[in-house]
């Protein structure tokens, strides 16, 4: 996100929003996890690592046309730096800091925004509803908090 990429979300017990993701991780779970006790995380890693070369440079996908996702691959051009930039925000927002719990405090009140967010800096913003306040990390709403 600091890097202004988008994070899709599907909604609620509707994966289908988001169904290559969900066919990818289907795919997955068959014919590694469902085969298999992952035992710890390096583990996990030798079995992903050659299972990846398969899946994207051996295997005909029928979405491809029956091609390799290898052969449809291109480098992104835009840079990735080494060390990501700092998160800033405009002048008239309210800064907060989420805390190791996910939760940020706000007029006496501590609401939850996500554990993925612990450490950054989220801005909250008024909407049109009194007393309801999006908020964002970098670019991206992630959560809507309701003070009434």
């Amino acid at each position: 996100m600091q890097l202004g990429v988008s994070v899709l979300q599907s909604g609620y017990y509707h994966p289908h929003t988001l169904g290559k993701d969900e066919r990818f991780h289907r795919t997955l779970s068959d014919e590694i996890l469902a085969r298999q006790v992952i035992q710890d995380l390096a583990y996990a890693q030798s079995c992903f690592d050659p299972w990846r070369d398969i899946y994207n440079q051996a295997r005909p996908h029928e979405a491809l046309g029956m091609a390799v996702p290898a052969n449809h691959y291109q480098p992104s051009p835009r840079p990735f730096p080494e060390i990501l930039p700092p998160v800033t925000y405009p002048s008239g927002d309210i800064v907060r800091k989420v805390d190791d719990y996910g939760k940020i405090c706000y007029k006496t009140q501590r609401f939850h925004v996500g554990k993925a967010l612990n450490g950054h800096p989220v801005a909250l913003r008024p909407t049109e509803t009194d007393g309801v306040l999006d908020v964002f990390l970098c670019h991206h709403r992630v959560e809507r908090i309701d003070l009434r």
